[in-house]
């Protein structure tokens, strides 16, 4: 029996793996972050390469053929599995198939750090772009990173940012180390705040959805209810999210009764 519970448990840890421990992101609140690095906020799939595969945050393995993933370093580099803004349903849908197909050669991993490398930001990406010079690696990109003056440069980067559809900013203080936790000088920085909840009701439609899907009223962790009825496609009024499914979802801010303010309909939350 005791070699029977040890075989199940190295099979679930080869089958499953351990989930990768990842630097996290705050919300800035207006701090200083003059001379700090700015990025654009990817909306596609966090993954990590451990220098030999990638793994998704969830500690999926997933199934990059090897041509994507030729000429990666022998060393970790966190990053986004990214193709373009608004395509996060099409990323989703490549990267968690099990078998090898073509469509990953319409994404790139987008790195944005070198965990195990010491000193600042910098330096760690450094490390990584330098030895991109030396081999060829047509799917690994290194995200661009900008020097942001002062708090009115970032808010100008962001306006940019959404205004071609992106989702946010990142900031990250270029002098400290990498932290494999919910950083504090890891920021990411939108005009909505984004959370999840569980779907628990569908309501029909008014006027032009009158024959079809409306809103949905939704339950917060916390149990609080509320609906949305903004935010969804044409095919998703059609078929709109199951009920007991996770979405996510934006809003301006909470009212004073622990509800979100104007929430808007983003996607179904999918795990990996």
């Amino acid at each position: 029996m005791k070699r029977l519970i040890l075989f199940w448990l190295l099979l679930t840890s080869f089958m499953f793996g351990a989930k990768p421990e990842l630097m996290l992101l705050q919300e800035w609140n207006g701090q200083d972050v003059s001379g700090w690095l700015m990025s654009e906020k990817m909306d596609g799939v966090r993954a990590y390469w451990d220098g030999q595969k990638l793994i998704s945050r969830g500690g999926v393995e997933l199934a990059a053929p090897a041509w994507f993933t030729e000429g990666f370093p022998p060393f970790a580099v966190d990053g986004e599995l990214w193709s373009k803004r608004g395509d996060f349903e099409n990323i989703i849908s490549i990267v968690k198939k099990k078998e090898l197909h073509d469509g990953w050669k319409n994404i790139a991993f987008y790195a944005f750090d070198v965990p195990s490398e010491n000193g600042g930001l910098i330096q760690r990406l450094v490390k990584l772009e330098y030895y991109l010079k030396l081999n060829q690696a047509d799917y690994l990109k290194v995200a661009k990173q900008f020097t942001c003056k002062d708090n009115d440069d970032l808010k100008r980067f962001l306006t940019e940012v959404e205004k071609g559809g992106g989702e946010g900013v990142v900031v990250r203080n270029p002098d400290t180390k990498y932290v494999a936790k919910r950083d504090p000088n890891s920021l990411k920085v939108k005009s909505f705040q984004d959370a999840e909840c569980e779907v628990v009701e569908h309501h029909k439609g008014e006027g032009k959805y009158k024959n079809s899907f409306g809103s949905l009223t939704c339950k917060m962790d916390d149990g609080v209810m509320f609906d949305i009825g903004s935010g969804f496609s044409e095919s998703e009024r059609k078929n709109p999210p199951a009920i007991g499914s996770k979405i996510t979802y934006k809003f301006q801010e909470m009212t004073k009764g622990g509800k979100p303010r104007f929430p808007i309909y983003m996607r179904i939350k999918e795990e990996i």
